[in-house]
């Protein structure tokens, strides 16, 4: 039975001691944000604060715990559905992670839209692939190599040019993060 089934979330919910509930509904999901999405770091860092912030507001008792068991499980919905958007988008879980860092910008998503970001994706997990060497990230040449790949991917499809920099950043930090399991 997964963390983030229904029927075990209505289990859950109807447990009669609900601070065990919490610490154990807390613990799962903070152990499927670490799993599933290890390898795209816009991704695990969005759930981690919204389980960090309603764990938060249980502590400071601004909340109740029935009301976050239900925030609780409102977020391992939301955790379930993001599972299933690299399908829905027709991308790979490396072309998600990437995805996910240029649209963590809203005006880049409003002039692009979905159509052209879907192709960087695509051709920022061949270039990075492609250009990564075993320690790209601790050499700074290396680095700046990347970054410059990057910049002018980003700037071929016409990426908001006051947003580029914010985004050569997130997507070097995503590069990262995958690179050390395709190093693997």
């Amino acid at each position: 039975m997964s963390v983030l089934d229904d029927k075990f979330l209505a289990e859950v919910r109807d447990m009669p001691r609900r601070n065990l509930a919490v610490e154990m509904l807390e613990k799962l999901l903070r152990d499927e944000v670490t799993v599933r999405f290890r390898r795209n770091l816009v991704e695990s860092r969005r759930f981690s604060e919204m389980l960090q912030h309603a764990v938060i507001q249980y502590q400071n008792r601004a909340i109740t715990s029935a009301q976050v068991i239900e925030e609780l499980i409102k977020l391992a919905k939301e955790i379930r559905e993001a599972k299933d958007r690299g399908e829905q988008l027709g991308l790979t879980e490396d072309e998600v992670a990437f995805y996910d860092a240029l649209e963590t910008n809203d005006s880049a998503v409003a002039v692009l839209g979905d159509d052209t970001l879907k192709p960087i994706a695509q051709e920022l997990v061949v270039t990075v692939r492609g250009n990564a060497t075993i320690d790209w990230n601790l050499r700074e040449s290396a680095r700046a190599k990347m970054r410059v790949m990057v910049k002018r991917l980003l700037r071929k499809y016409g990426y908001p040019p006051d947003k580029q920099e914010h985004a050569t950043q997130l997507v070097l930090a995503q590069a990262e993060v995958v690179c050390e399991e395709w190093a693997a």
